[in-house]
């Protein structure tokens, strides 16, 4: 039977963002897969190394509308790494707190889009009105339902007012029946067994050569969690714990989810009936010159920032690396044999981020630099005239940084 190319995207019903994917197919069983990516490029790297450190909080806090404190979370880190500062227990009980409740929403989101996906929209409508309880709990806690802007080198910029903590254990304590009853729909449901199970599998082996994190890695008995791994917020000092399955397809990816929301829901409860007195922020003044990387545990996995400083107010480089980075490459090894209909169910399954994940890259067969910084610029401001043009659109003052002149 004669091969066929399949896109899908850039822009597809089924993706939330831009991206490309090339299918080849034969008949209805997928054969092959290659993946382009660029389409969401913004250049937040180096635009966070065109701000002071406290400035630079913000800009890549906008890198991801959903997982919008993991990276705030991760950067922090790595300026007390540089700083070697110890962040005040109260602070790094509210960081917990605003990271779980990112957590629970997030996969919330997930699963509700999961559920729509297999044309379960139950699902879907019972997932999302289950965010909307923590969505206004982190608006009590933090002023904002995402991009929480608590962050700060240091500690956190705003404390949590204990005459809210009972509102909020009582809105999180009021889901844990409906999504203990959706766990259960899942578990037993015949349609979304024949639709997910056996589907998309990664194999443990797989998972540890592809560097896979998060869900998708645990799910394929891959036990790694930075949480557990690594010293950082309240994690250490609460009972919790890791979910691991072993089968690697699209139901385990499902299953890994639905319980980590509820072990999310324990952490949550015990930091807010366990939250610290005292203060909120270590005083960190400046940054002194060195380096530092800074990790957290993101709801799709470990998300990963590294900071170089010269002693001055601003990083001289900032590099990040998101979980679907190095998810993404799981597709290759889970779409291949699989039905040309599970396909976009199988690349969802591992909750793909684009806007975290892209990157630009100018490739030389020759080895050598073809554009730096400034040119880059110039080329997009030219671009950006040229499209003004052709749409006579009126053109806007530029500052020195390329940026909307006031």
């Amino acid at each position: 039977m004669k091969k066929t190319i399949i896109p899908i995207g850039p822009y597809h019903p089924l993706q939330e963002e831009p991206e490309y994917f090339t299918l080849t197919v034969d008949g209805e069983t997928v054969v092959d897969i290659d993946a382009e990516i660029g389409y969401n490029h913004r250049g937040i790297e180096k635009l966070s190394e065109l701000k002071n450190f406290d400035q630079s909080t913000f800009v890549i806090e906008r890198i991801c509308g959903i997982c919008s404190t993991s990276h705030p979370y991760a950067y922090v880190r790595a300026l007390e790494d540089i700083a070697g500062v110890e962040v005040p227990p109260r602070a790094r009980y509210i960081r917990t707190i605003i990271a779980e409740g990112e957590r629970l929403h997030s996969h919330l989101l997930w699963l509700g889009l999961a559920g729509h996906f297999l044309g379960y929209n139950t699902v879907y409508m019972w997932a999302w009105k289950l965010r909307e309880e923590i969505l206004d709990v982190m608006e009590i806690v933090s002023g904002n339902r995402n991009n929480y802007a608590m962050f700060r080198p240091g500690g956190v910029r705003r404390d949590i007012n204990p005459d809210d903590i009972p509102i909020v254990l009582k809105k999180i304590k009021k889901i844990v029946p409906t999504l203990t009853m959706l766990h259960k729909a899942v578990r037993d449901d015949p349609v979304l067994h024949a639709r997910t199970k056996g589907i998309g599998v990664l194999t443990k082996e797989e998972s540890i050569n592809f560097s896979a994190l998060g869900p998708t890695s645990r799910a394929s008995g891959v036990a790694r969690d930075v949480r557990k791994d690594t010293v950082y917020g309240a994690y250490h000092e609460m009972d919790w714990k890791m979910i691991v399955t072993e089968n690697g397809d699209v139901f385990d990816k499902v299953v890994v989810r639905m319980l980590e929301m509820l072990e999310t829901i324990k952490i949550l409860q015990y930091c807010f009936t366990h939250l610290p007195a005292g203060p909120i922020d270590s005083g960190l003044k400046g940054i002194p010159a060195g380096e530092g990387i800074g990790t957290h545990e993101a709801p799709r996995g470990e998300t990963f920032h590294y900071v170089r400083s010269d002693g001055t107010n601003r990083p001289v480089r900032h590099k990040v690396r998101a979980p679907t980075f190095m998810n993404l490459p799981t597709y290759k090894a889970t779409v291949k044999g699989s039905q040309l209909a599970d396909a976009v169910i199988i690349l969802a399954a591992i909750d793909p981020c684009y806007c975290c994940t892209e990157r630009m890259a100018i490739r030389d067969p020759g080895g050598k630099r073809l554009f730096d910084g400034r040119e880059l610029v110039a080329l997009s401001q030219r671009k950006s005239k040229l499209v003004q043009e052709q749409l006579g659109i009126r053109e806007l003052p530029l500052d020195a940084l390329g940026q909307v002149a006031p």
